[in-house]
């Protein structure tokens, strides 16, 4: 009885292994058996897709900014605690913040990469038209869709003094 009761949970457990990080901890790792077609971002990609947001911000157009996301992400912004599930919402969220004229800049990241996704977590400095500033805490999701990087989540709070 016990044998049999072994053979039935060693499998399970095999299954319930989540992902892993690599050696050096910066990679994140697909299931053995995938049959996906695999695009990893480099570290420079993804510090580039940070980057496309950003020039996004200087165009002043929410519906370019919202262009960066899927279509389900989830956005929980800076300056507002509600958080954004719709391109109407995240457009909504974008107009009344580029009206600040917002210009980011990266302070520190880490970032890590997988078989379609990717992940850029830090901290960045937002400089408004008015001079004043704003530090905030970041973590932008990436997922390979349709042949292009595009933010399925992103997570912005505002540093606690």
């Amino acid at each position: 009885m016990k044998r049999y009761i072994a053979l039935l949970i060693v499998p399970e457990l095999f299954f319930m292994l989540p992902a892993a990080a690599d050696a050096k901890g910066d990679r994140l790792s697909a299931p053995a058996a995938s049959t996906v077609n695999c695009h990893v971002a480099t570290k420079a990609q993804v510090a580039r897709l940070f980057d496309r947001w950003n020039n996004s911000l200087h165009t002043g157009d929410p519906a370019r900014v919202a262009a960066n996301y899927t279509h389900d992400a989830v956005l929980l912004p800076t300056l507002s605690g509600r958080a954004r599930h719709t391109q109407k919402e995240r457009e909504e969220y974008f107009r009344d913040f580029l009206k600040k004229k917002p210009v980011g800049h990266i302070d520190s990241r880490t970032v890590r990469t997988g078989c379609n996704q990717a992940v850029d977590t830090g901290t960045y400095t937002f400089t408004f038209d008015d001079g004043s500033k704003v530090n905030a805490r970041y973590t932008f999701t990436y997922v390979w869709d349709a042949g292009n990087w595009l933010i399925s989540s992103h997570h912005s709070s505002v540093v606690p003094h």
